[in-house]
């Protein structure tokens, strides 16, 4: 599978090793270690996960430079706010035993459920990202999360727009308004939660489609990111999924199917919605 690459040149692997609700310690360690022995060379993690500390010993002990693999973290809301990033970068840096990050993203946009300023805590915030950027500290820049109205408000004062805007995204919940906007951007989407933690599994279109092809549900809903050009970060702590997840070329969803999938009943949405969440 190709690479993607983002606006400033810099490719990106095309599946991404998702580490959200596992555990510090031994278990992410083990799944990172499991995942970059099945080949993904993209690990995607976040101060607010706690595991950053086990994600960067796995990084670290394993035979791959460095250089080799594409490491993701993310701001926390607590965290925003210029000099609170930079401090929060820091901590993430000293964690995974790393001097730089591949990608840095702001995990969540301000919003005006909880502020009335919301538009100036962004755009402070995502200033310390672009210093980051610009000290070479970070290799590529982007936010999660972030809908049209965010996305707008951030383009008043961007000096550098985000590479990446990393959002729930899944067959029946596609959010196709955040994405043409990225698209017309040119800011790639990233799919956190690609196979609806697990809801839509059981989903009686989805095992029939998955059945046409001999793949499983979730290799199908890896597969429906990619041919929407949208990078899926699943996430497993189980080996045998973590090895299925990233073996998907060996099948292309037709067009009559990929329409089916795109009016899909939403099933897997998490119900958090950006402009509304109180954390």
């Amino acid at each position: 599978m190709n690479d993607f690459i983002l606006d400033n040149g810099l490719s990106i692997p095309a599946i991404g090793f998702g580490t959200w609700q596992i555990p510090d310690g031994k278990p992410v360690f083990d799944a990172v270690t499991t995942a970059l022995a099945d080949g993904y060379r993209h690990i995607d993690t976040a101060a607010a996960y706690r595991n950053e500390a086990g994600v960067g010993r796995a990084i670290s002990e394993n035979a791959l430079e460095r250089k080799d693999v594409f490491l993701t973290t993310k701001l926390w809301n607590t965290d925003r706010g210029y000099d609170a990033a930079f401090k929060a970068f820091e901590r993430s840096l000293e964690l995974l035993q790393t001097d730089y990050l591949d990608l840095y993203l702001v995990h969540w946009p301000a919003n005006s459920k909880q502020f009335e300023n919301w538009k100036s805590i962004n755009a402070e915030t995502w200033k310390a990202v672009e210093e980051l950027y610009r000290q070479g500290r970070v290799k590529a820049i982007g936010v999660c999360n972030f809908m049209v109205k965010h996305l707008d408000a951030l383009k008043e004062t961007a000096e550098i727009f985000p590479m990446v805007n990393q959002i729930e995204y899944q067959p029946g919940h596609t959010k196709d308004d955040v994405v043409a906007w990225c698209t017309k951007e040119k800011t790639l989407v990233e799919a956190w939660s690609p196979i609806g933690s697990g809801r839509l599994l059981d989903n009686a279109l989805l095992k029939e489609i998955a059945a046409k092809y001999n793949v499983s549900v979730a290799q199908l809903c890896i597969k429906f990111c990619l041919q929407r050009g949208v990078l899926p970060l699943p996430k497993s702590a189980t080996p045998a999924y973590i090895k299925s997840n990233f073996d998907i070329d060996g099948f292309t969803i037709d067009t009559a199917d990929m329409d089916q999938l795109d009016t899909l009943k939403n099933e897997g949405w998490s119900g958090l919605d950006p402009d509304k969440v109180d954390f």
